[in-house]
């Protein structure tokens, strides 16, 4: 589930001007955990699941810290395992805080360019439930700004949770272009 807690429709005066964008740590999981868990949107997960996150999935996800360096929002995905070229974003969420600055934008950007040149990823997958407007507007912006497409298909039903639950459509952004390099190499 990839609720974004941001307004997906503001347009901030000053995108990246407070704010650096960085790989997790492990010190950042327990704010993580508490960015996830005062959401009161995002299905909260242990918070040992969200240190392991930051030690193994750190290459894929990425923070957004403020002049302290303080966590104030992030992204976790990881690279599928069966298809090595697609990064499937598990969570996003801005402190209440840091909301409307455009932050959730900032990370994803950052971590696609991030993919992209490390790991040759082509796409971006993420599952949004269908009432979740604010999410599907912030990767429908994605897709725009990187020139390419967006598509929505079911993945999980509501019966497929064992707990009461809203289905998961899956959306898949790209293909993403190749990152270009200032010179080109000949043979």
């Amino acid at each position: 589930m990839t609720p974004v807690l941001q307004s997906a429709t503001s347009t901030p005066p000053d995108l990246d001007s407070r704010h650096e964008y960085r790989p997790p740590t492990v010190d950042d999981g327990v704010r993580l955990w508490e960015m996830a868990r005062d959401s009161e949107v995002l299905d909260v997960n242990s918070s040992y699941s969200y240190l392991l996150w930051c030690r193994d999935f750190a290459a894929t996800s990425v923070v957004a810290v403020d002049g302290g360096n303080r966590p104030v929002g992030f992204v976790t995905g990881y690279l599928r395992p069966d298809a090595p070229h697609t990064v499937f974003v598990w969570q996003v969420a801005v402190d209440a805080a840091h909301r409307g600055r455009g932050l959730a934008r900032g990370m994803l950007d950052s971590l696609v360019d991030r993919v992209v040149s490390e790991h040759g990823v082509t796409t971006l997958e993420t599952t949004v439930s269908p009432d979740n407007a604010a999410s599907i507007a912030t990767f429908t912006s994605l897709a725009r700004r990187r020139g390419t497409g967006i598509v929505r298909s079911d993945l999980f039903a509501a019966g497929s949770f064992p707990d009461a639950h809203q289905p998961e459509d899956l959306y898949t952004v790209g293909p993403f272009a190749a990152p270009t390099t200032d010179s080109q190499e000949t043979s």
